[in-house]
C-alpha cells in the first residue's frame, strides 16, 4: 500500500511543475503579441527575419486555426462598437461621438428598466421587467424542497417583423 501511496503523489508533483512553464508561455507569448500588434508592417517583418523559424512557425498555424473556427459557421456577434463604427460611417459623424450616443442609449434603457418602464423598440421588440414569484423548488442533490424568493427579471419580446424575417 505505501508503494501506491508514493506512486500517485509522484504523479500529480510533476504535474503541477509542468503547469507553471506552461503558464509562463503563455504570459510571455501575450506580451510578446501586444507590441507586434502596434509596430508597423516592416518592423513586423524584420521582427520576423529576427526571431527562430521554429517560433514563427509555431505561431502561424495557431492563427490560421483560430481563423477557421471563426469562420467555420460559428455565428459573429455585433458589438457596441461595432455599430458605433456603421453609424459613423454612414451619418458622417466621428466615431467618439456614435460610441458615446450608443453607450447613453444604453444607459436610458437600463434606468427605464429600473424604474419598471416598457420599452418599445419599433421593429425589434419589446424590453420589460417581469415580477417572478416566490416558489418552491428542489434541491438536485438531496431531493429536499427549497424556497426560492421572489425576484424580477428582464424579458424581451420580439416583434413580428422581426420574427418573420429572422
Amino acid at each position: 500500500m505505501a508503494k501506491t501511496a508514493t506512486k500517485v503523489s509522484s504523479k500529480k508533483a510533476p504535474a503541477k511543475k509542468a503547469a507553471a512553464p506552461k503558464a509562463a508561455a503563455k504570459a510571455s507569448a501575450k506580451t510578446a503579441k501586444a507590441p507586434a500588434k502596434a509596430a508597423t508592417k516592416a518592423a513586423a517583418t524584420k521582427a520576423a527575419a529576427k526571431a527562430p523559424a521554429k517560433k514563427v512557425a509555431s505561431k502561424a498555424p495557431a492563427k490560421k486555426a483560430v481563423s477557421k473556427a471563426s469562420a467555420g459557421g460559428a455565428a459573429s456577434v455585433l458589438t457596441l462598437r461595432n455599430i458605433a463604427e456603421r453609424l459613423s460611417e454612414t451619418h458622417e459623424l466621428p466615431k467618439r461621438q456614435a460610441n458615446e450616443m450608443l453607450t447613453q442609449v444604453v444607459e436610458m434603457i437600463a434606468k427605464s428598466l429600473k424604474k419598471g418602464e416598457k420599452i418599445r423598440l419599433t421593429g425589434l421588440g419589446i424590453l420589460q421587467v417581469r415580477k417572478r414569484a416566490a416558489r418552491m423548488g428542489r434541491n438536485p442533490q438531496t431531493g429536499e424542497p427549497v424556497k426560492i424568493k421572489a425576484s424580477k427579471k428582464i424579458a424581451f419580446r420580439a416583434a413580428k417583423d422581426l420574427k418573420e424575417s429572422v
